[in-house]
């Protein structure tokens, strides 16, 4: 706390509220924490993911790929470029976009392909990346939920054109309000992002496109730059508590356990198990005392905003299907080891019924 309250006494007598000394800070320190030449402060996740498709060039009678298991906000941002979504099923291991079947979803329309790394775990980037390039369509990663997850090594961000963040006060890495990141290899997006986050400005009073205002909070980046420095600790303590959470589960027949991928490292954004009765099992366990939660119960393509889709029940059954049983338990890193056992223990009573 003290530390916060002289983050806050900083940027107040700096009356560096919107941009600023402390957001360029954060950018490069976050940057470093991605292993990417940029990163760029924005004011949400939403902003990270809708700014990036902007930045290539998305708009009306496009098509982005991406999986329908998401936050709405993956979808809203195809949509507030004027494209159209494209769903992919999942793979039903690792629960994001299915590689072997994006290839046939691509057309003369595909602007961009968009898989989300889903509760901490990236997605298989290696073959979407290889036919992304044959089809000569960027991969722009919705990294939202991945702050430090790997891929062979790799950290969430640096693979694609774009790697898009949210610090959502949720998340691994959460500020004080909303903010968001982009991060990038290529000058171009980087200077195109800068432009269209502040109005489209090249230049003070000089707006080169139409873009918005989607500035980080001075704040809400020197809070991150503080907040940044125990992130790999902290991810280190939610993956300790996945792999106890693993092994008091291993036995039990009626709980399909988080699986990562052996060229993963699983940032436990979210842990998420899945069970049969999935809606009677979460409400004995809140009556217990335990505050599970459901992401997502119902899939972006199933969601009455995007109804003029056409897509009913049984267009993507991978992600329907663990729509209806995912049951995401506690997971955050000031967990102790007692608690976790306690949760496994509720879990097994309710499981009983």
């Amino acid at each position: 706390m003290p530390e916060l309250l002289e983050t806050f006494r900083e940027v107040t007598e700096a009356s560096a509220f919107a941009g600023g000394p402390y957001v360029a800070r954060f950018e490069a320190q976050f940057a470093a924490f991605c292993r990417t030449r940029y990163a760029l402060g924005v004011g949400s996740g939403t902003d990270a993911l809708w700014l990036s498709l902007l930045a290539l060039g998305v708009g009306p009678g496009d098509e982005v790929i991406t999986a329908p298991n998401s936050f709405m906000a993956t979808a809203e941002a195809i949509s507030l470029c004027g494209a159209r979504p494209i769903f992919v099923d999942i793979d039903e291991q690792t629960y994001t976009i299915d590689p072997a079947r994006l290839e046939r979803a691509i057309t003369l329309r595909t602007q961009a392909i968009l898989p989300v790394h889903l509760f901490g775990q990236m997605a298989d980037l290696d073959p979407i990346l290889a036919i992304a390039r044959r089809h000569g369509t960027p991969v722009v990663e919705d990294a939202c939920q991945a702050h430090g997850a790997e891929y062979k090594h790799r950290r969430a961000g640096s693979l694609g054109v774009a790697g898009c963040f949210s610090f959502y006060p949720g998340k691994n890495l959460g500020a004080f309000g909303e903010a968001g990141a982009v991060t990038t290899e290529e000058p171009d997006m980087r200077a195109r992002i800068q432009m269209l986050r502040d109005h489209g400005q090249s230049g003070k009073h000089l707006h080169a496109a139409i873009g918005w205002n989607a500035r980080m909070d001075g704040i809400q980046a020197a809070v991150l730059s503080l907040k940044l420095g125990r992130l790999e600790e902290a991810n280190t303590t939610r993956r300790a508590h996945a792999r106890l959470y693993d092994e008091l589960l291993a036995d039990e027949r009626r709980v399909v356990r988080p699986f990562v991928a052996p060229h993963n490292l699983h940032a436990y954004h979210i842990y998420a198990v899945r069970v049969g009765n999935r809606d009677e099992v979460l409400r004995r366990m809140i009556a217990r005392g335990i505050n599970c939660a459901v992401h997502y119960p119902v899939p972006i393509h199933l969601q009455k905003a995007y109804s003029f889709l056409g897509l009913g029940p049984g267009a993507f059954p991978a992600a329907e299907r663990c729509a209806r049983e995912f049951l995401s338990l506690p997971m955050y890193p000031e967990l102790r080891p007692d608690q976790v056992r306690l949760v496994v223990n509720t879990l097994r009573d309710c499981l009983d019924g």
